[in-house]
Parts: C-alpha cells; sequence; structure tokens
C-alpha cells in the first residue's frame, strides 16, 4: 500500500530553528520512518517527521532518537550520508525527475536534482546534476550541531533538525509549481547513517530488497492542504 500523507497549509513562515514541539509545529501531523533496511545493523533509532507548506516555501523538522552520532562532513554537497543524517527526496511533477536534500547534524546539505536515477558502475547516477552553491544555498537548514563531531556519541541523544526549501529551487528546474493546494506530489524521508559502529537505512515509504533510496516509483505521496 502507497503511503500518503497530508502537507498542512501554514499562514506564517516557520523558523527552522522552531523546536519539535512549538506550537507552529503542532498543524502537522507527524509522519514515521520506519522501513529499515535489513543490510544495518541492529540500531534503528525511531525517527519521525513534519512538513508544512505556504506559496513561498516548504518547511520540515526530523526527531531523531539516536545513537553512535558522528558528523564530520562539514562543507556544501560533501558526502553527508556517511554521517548522522536525514533526508527528504521529492518529484513536484511527473516527467520532470525528483530533488535530493540530504542534511547531516551539523546542518550540511547535499542537494541535487536527479532525472535518470540508473546506477553507473561507478555507483554514480546516469542524468543528475548538483545543485550550484548559490542556489542550494537558499535552502535553509539548522541541526543540533554547529561544528564537527569526529568521536562518536553511543549514548542515546534525541537530536531534530529543520530545513525550509524555497519553491524557486524546484521550479527553477520544473518550471512554475503554481498554487499548491490539492495537488499531489510525490516523495520520500529517509534516515542513514554509513560510517560508524552501527550503519542503518530506513525510510517512510518502503524500497524493497535494494539498498537504494533512489527509487522515485516507491516515493509515497504528498497530498497538499
Amino acid at each position: 500500500m502507497t503511503r500518503s500523507y497530508t502537507v498542512r497549509r501554514v499562514v506564517a513562515p516557520i523558523a527552522i530553528d522552531a523546536a519539535w514541539d512549538a506550537p507552529e509545529w503542532q498543524v502537522a501531523d507527524p509522519l514515521e520512518v520506519d522501513q529499515f533496511h535489513p543490510a544495518g545493523s541492529a540500531h534503528r533509532p525511531r525517527t519521525l517527521a513534519r512538513l508544512v507548506y505556504d506559496e513561498n516555501a516548504l518547511y520540515g523538522i526530523f526527531s531523531v532518537a539516536d545513537r553512535y552520532v558522528r558528523c564530520v562532513h562539514m562543507g556544501y554537497q560533501s558526502d553527508v550520508y556517511e554521517d548522522a543524517c536525514v533526508e527528504f527526496f521529492v518529484q513536484p511533477a511527473e516527467g520532470h525527475g525528483y530533488f535530493n536534500f540530504e542534511m547531516n547534524a551539523c546542518g550540511q546539505l547535499l542537494c541535487g536534482h536527479v532525472e535518470d536515477p540508473t546506477r553507473l558502475p561507478n555507483g554514480d547516477l546516469l542524468k543528475s546534476e548538483r545543485l550550484p552553491e548559490a542556489l542550494g544555498r537558499t535552502v535553509e537548514v539548522r541541526g543540533p550541531f554547529f561544528a564537527s563531531v569526529p568521536e562518536e556519541i553511543a549514548d542515546p541523544l534525541t537530536w531534530t533538525l529543520g530545513f525550509r526549501i524555497p519553491l524557486a529551487v524546484m521550479a527553477h528546474y520544473v518550471g512554475p509549481l503554481g498554487d499548491l493546494k490539492g495537488k499531489t506530489w510525490h516523495a520520500n524521508f529517509n534516515k542513514c547513517a554509513e560510517n560508524n559502529s552501527h550503519p542503518h537505512w530506513a525510510t517512510w515509504s518502503p524500497i524493497g530488497e535494494a539498498l537504494n533510496f533512489h527509487q522515485p516509483d516507491k516515493f509515497g505521496r504528498l497530498v497538499f492542504e
């Protein structure tokens, strides 16, 4: 069964550093990133997410009840998926590809537009483009750490990460998005950490046997209020 999430509309922008339980977030129901791939370790952090929108942007927040947290990639478009990382993959319009927004606990961003996710022998995607820095920097991300965390934090730690994606970022590639009211997009929410003592990979919408988040045919539905 395809998972579906209702994206509520907000009347005022939400600050990306607002707490998970802040009043402004209570309009949004939480979803759970609970489909863990068997290739991962026994560590299965409970990961929740919320998403809302207004006429200018998408606003999201993750809450992760984690352990074994490590975070070392500090540059734009660095390999944040190796760290304690959450991700939002979204396809605004059929036939125009999708976007991957990957964010580590230090608030660093890897983002791109993918038109053909077929894997090449070197691991690259057949047709994809990383967002140029001038455009990608308009995406705002706030994680719990402001410096790298090279020594793994093994103790339980609940951390949150907020983000704001201007609709103009996606419109740059797919054209005008118009009023989102009543529209249906497709998306997935992910949690991963490839380079620590307890690696894991989880999604909201199931991805099947292949350990590959880049499967737009398996994205769930986003229904805009």
